[in-house]
């Protein structure tokens, strides 16, 4: 629920009143109680949720958290709905208690992110958390990218729509869907305007704070721009291990900031002119970049629904030719392979699949991009007294980030001799070749 950290008791209590009037309509009010009481029974009965997973097998993150050399880096980047420092709390508690980490930094690092092409506007916060196991030397970083502050003054233009001289014109459940569509529904038209770069650069920044530091090197507080990657980066790039986490529009924004990425490193001259500054990265650590595996998980998934409309990358179609080690272009790829496991509730309204050839036609090929599809149910399906496969669809949209078997999956992955005996159990492991 960390996602949409506005009016949950709303978002729960308008399921509870659409079934109440779906059950009256049905002639069922007479009754009230034992329907209750069934669809309890119901939901609490043995959970069958569906799990199914196509792809290739991956390690999750707790494979490299004991490391002799590097740390282990984590970056999660929120969707629509207006969001402030702290809204992963819940997930990464549960994250850490799925990986035994028991103690963390006293203080969370809360750096204001400024960046060398927007300079003076501010485009979000990167929160930056320690999480360890004294005893056995496991480690965590764990970034937190809030970028609302960026869309938060593109909505004061509805302002007035739930201000006290029009809101009380609604009927209060309307008032309240009202405040919820408002603040939820015009991010994914800010970030299609002008407030796409500096949401793309928040992202960019965040990535580089992570590349190029570890926990000691971060400032605690204040507003910083991380510039360049430069020689003194390698050794961090080289042993690091990173993962990213998405969430709805943050999907789009985590792998349109990476191909920013790509973009810039191969179009150094136009960024170091634009913003004054000397290269942007030395071609030691590019060279060390190029080597790393990075897995990017996207829960409810919005890749295809946001590609609609959109302009190509620079280079698509071209797998081959950057990422196999006879390709002619090898030596121009941004990293060795990009994992997307891509999660989607089939009863999320909001999320979707990705379908075989997407990667190739529609990523920037110097990715590497290799998909996994996660087919999961974390809305539980509900069927009792002619009201039959009932799913809450905001459930299945913003549930994922506690969902027992999603973090197990994120922790130890699957395919692999440490996947959880709880993925082993309850989900269906289908591995594809190309």
């Amino acid at each position: 629920m960390t996602f949409f950290s506005k009016n949950i008791t709303f978002k729960r209590g308008c399921l509870s009143t659409a079934l109440t009037a779906a059950l009256l309509v049905s002639g069922c009010s007479s009754i009230g109680k034992g329907i209750t009481e069934a669809l309890l029974e119901k939901t609490e009965s043995e959970d069958t949720r569906l799990c199914q997973i196509w792809g290739s097998p991956f390690p999750g993150i707790e494979s490299s958290l004991k490391k002799s050399k590097g740390k282990t880096k984590v970056l999660m980047v929120h969707g629509v709905g207006d969001h402030v420092p702290g809204y992963t709390t819940q997930f990464l508690e549960k994250l850490a208690k799925q990986l035994n980490l028991n103690v963390r930094s006293d203080i969370d690092k809360n750096i204001a992110l400024n960046a060398p092409l927007f300079p003076g506007k501010d485009i979000g916060n990167l929160r930056v958390t320690r999480l360890l196991n004294e005893e056995s030397g496991k480690e965590l970083i764990f970034y937190e990218l809030t970028w609302s502050v960026i869309s938060r003054p593109e909505k004061e233009l509805l302002a007035y729509d739930t201000s006290g001289d029009y809101d009380f014109r609604r009927a209060r459940l309307n008032s309240m869907m009202k405040k919820f569509s408002n603040d939820v529904g015009p991010d994914p038209i800010i970030y299609l305007g002008q407030s796409r770069e500096p949401i793309q650069a928040a992202f960019v920044q965040s990535f580089c704070w992570m590349a190029t530091r570890d926990w000691e090197g971060l400032p605690e507080s204040g507003k910083h721009a991380c510039e360049n990657l430069n020689d003194s980066s390698i050794e961090h790039i080289a042993n690091d291990d990173y993962a990213i986490i998405s969430h709805s529009l943050g999907s789009r924004i985590a792998i349109d900031g990476m191909q920013r990425i790509a973009y810039m490193l191969a179009n150094q001259e136009k960024y170091a002119k634009a913003t004054h500054k000397k290269a942007i990265a030395t071609q030691k650590s590019i060279e060390a970049l190029q080597s790393k595996h990075i897995l990017m998980v996207m829960l409810s998934n919005q890749l295809p629904m946001l590609q609609l409309g959109r302009e190509l990358p620079d280079i698509t179609g071209q797998y081959a030719n950057y990422c196999d080690p006879k390709g002619d272009h090898y030596s121009k790829r941004m990293v060795s392979e990009t994992s997307i496991l891509a999660f989607t509730d089939p009863n999320d309204l909001l999320s979707y699949g990705i379908p075989p050839g997407f990667a190739e036609k529609f990523l920037d090929s110097r990715l590497c991009s290799r998909i996994t599809n996660v087919n999961i149910n974390v809305a539980k399906v509900m069927d009792a007294f002619g009201i039959s496969d009932l799913a809450n669809p905001m459930e299945a949209h913003v549930g994922y980030d506690h969902d027992d078997r999603v973090v197990a999956l994120i922790a130890n992955g699957v395919g692999n001799e440490k996947t959880l005996p709880l993925v082993k159990q309850r989900c269906e492991f289908t591995k594809t070749v190309k």
